[in-house]
């Protein structure tokens, strides 16, 4: 059958297109921007690729009149808008009118789980969605699932650093909010189970794990898989922005994200029970088999999305890839060159940078202007990378973005997300000669942008001389 996939650079969607693609669907999937989609991560397989702006009514009769079914996996958590609300509302109402002018016959939604009484801000958005999508034009079938534990997901991660960074932790209150966790695996499991069940239709099912637990028992069951010790202390007076700041400070997670997941954490996210397991077969894993999976993936580097691979729009409100014509304008420079012997290293080695593998030249330095960048609500180096020797167009390396990820041209781009008074563009390039060009660039904004370049003038002379010098390693001529 026919099948539109939206939110498909999203964490959820990039894992179940080849689910549908193995089951020989034909999928047609929705995209901000078309440049942002790795489709080498789907080699072998044939897919359709369309630019629709959901927030906005720009290009939504690209969609094919033949859909069958549509999988609706839009959400703004992670914007950095205080109030996400009406965006997701705005989202949902142009998705419906533009759907229902086709011949789809299901709607297949990814929500939260809405049992308690009080709802978070998030969660209430998720509802408020849910409502929206109501048609008579199509069946709307609703999976409601908590927290979702898999490689790159946003709670395993920060769940991860919490573990891993804090033999002692104190804590606030809401560790003691019970939850029913999910493994990503039976999360895929379920959103392909219900493709075309007529008894789904227009109806809304809870899913989740086995087991329910607090999040201080998520903590410490965490620790027992890693064999780690760990030590948990709750206390009453850590109000939600302060727990924020403190998931902020010590996780990956930006704080927009963080005061998201806080407000969320405060709600119990218990399962209803239904017979959905047992209609198509589905039988969801225990809590740690799903960290153990996770840390496998991870640790072959076969990690497919991350939610720090997510855009905020507000910061890219129009195509973020037009950030790949550098401007020359009013710029400050840092150009450096070197012959390479090795280019194949050097590649190797340009497309390894940030992350666990550092920046090859004062890591202390570069870890101290990604605290300075955390204090002033930037989002840090914590955010690491998604695999260890693989860029796309898109992808995360600590507080930048890859723009152009281009082996055959031999050419890294990448654009700062740290907080400036100005924009900066960090540049590699092997020329067909050989010659390594790397080129730092900062378009100041202001007095205030001149001021930070000359600030930091004296760090790039050895900084940026050293990171060259150390990736190409096997230097033969200075040029």
């Amino acid at each position: 059958m026919k099948i539109l996939l939206t939110g498909a650079t999203g964490y959820i969607a990039q894992r179940l297109l080849p689910v549908l693609l193995d089951k020989k669907h034909q999928v047609v999937c929705c995209v901000r921007d078309v440049n942002r989609f790795d489709r080498s991560k789907y080699d072998g397989f044939d897919f359709e690729l369309i630019e629709v702006d959901f927030l906005k009514n720009d290009f939504l009769d690209q969609i094919p009149q033949d859909i069958d079914v549509a999988y609706y996996l839009m959400h703004s958590m992670s914007s950095s808008e205080n109030d996400f609300t009406e965006a997701e509302l705005t989202v949902a109402d142009n998705f419906k009118a533009s759907i229902e002018q086709t011949n789809i016959k299901q709607v297949i939604f990814l929500s939260g789980i809405v049992n308690s009484k009080e709802l978070s801000k998030h969660l209430q958005s998720r509802l408020n969605v849910e409502e929206r999508l109501q048609s008579h034009h199509y069946a709307l079938t609703t999976l409601r699932a908590g927290i979702i534990v898999g490689s790159g997901s946003a709670s395993f991660e920060i769940i991860r650093d919490l573990v891993e960074k804090l033999p002692v932790m104190i804590a606030p209150k809401w560790l003691k909010t019970r939850c029913q966790p999910i493994g990503i695996r039976d999360v895929l499991s379920f959103l392909e189970g219900v493709l075309m069940k007529e008894f789904t239709f227009n109806r809304t099912y809870d899913i989740g794990g086995p087991d329910v637990m607090t999040y201080k028992d998520m903590l410490l069951r965490f620790a027992q898989v890693r064999k780690l010790k760990r030590w948990i202390i709750t206390v009453p007076v850590m109000t939600p922005k302060l727990s924020s700041y403190w998931l902020y400070f010590v996780t990956s997670t930006s704080f927009p994200l963080a005061s998201s997941l806080v407000e969320s954490m405060r709600v119990d996210v218990i399962a209803k029970p239904n017979d959905l397991q047992e209609k198509i077969n589905v039988k969801p894993m225990r809590y740690e088999q799903a960290i153990e999976l996770a840390f496998g993936k991870i640790e072959q580097n076969q990690v497919i999305s991350s939610w720090r691979d997510a855009l905020n729009i507000e910061r890219y409100p129009n195509s973020f890839v037009k950030l790949i014509e550098v401007p020359q304008d009013g710029c400050f420079k840092d150009v450096r060159s070197m012959k390479v012997d090795d280019v194949d290293l050097a590649l190797r080695n340009i497309w390894s940078i940030g992350g666990k593998t550092g920046w090859y030249y004062a890591d202390w330095l570069w870890g101290i202007r990604g605290f300075l960048d955390k204090l002033v609500g930037g989002v840090g180096l914590q955010r690491g990378r998604t695999n260890s020797d693989t860029l796309s167009t898109g992808s995360v390396i600590d507080f930048w973005r890859v723009i152009l990820a281009d082996k055959k041209e031999r050419r890294l781009l990448l654009y700062a997300e740290m907080k400036l008074p100005g924009e900066a563009w960090l540049e590699f390039k092997i020329d067909q000669d050989d010659t390594f060009t790397q080129t730092a660039t900062f378009r100041p904004l202001g007095i205030s942008g001149r001021l930070y370049w000359y600030s930091v003038l004296p760090f790039h002379a050895f900084i940026f001389k050293g990171m060259m010098q150390n990736i190409a390693k096997k230097t033969t001529k200075k040029m």
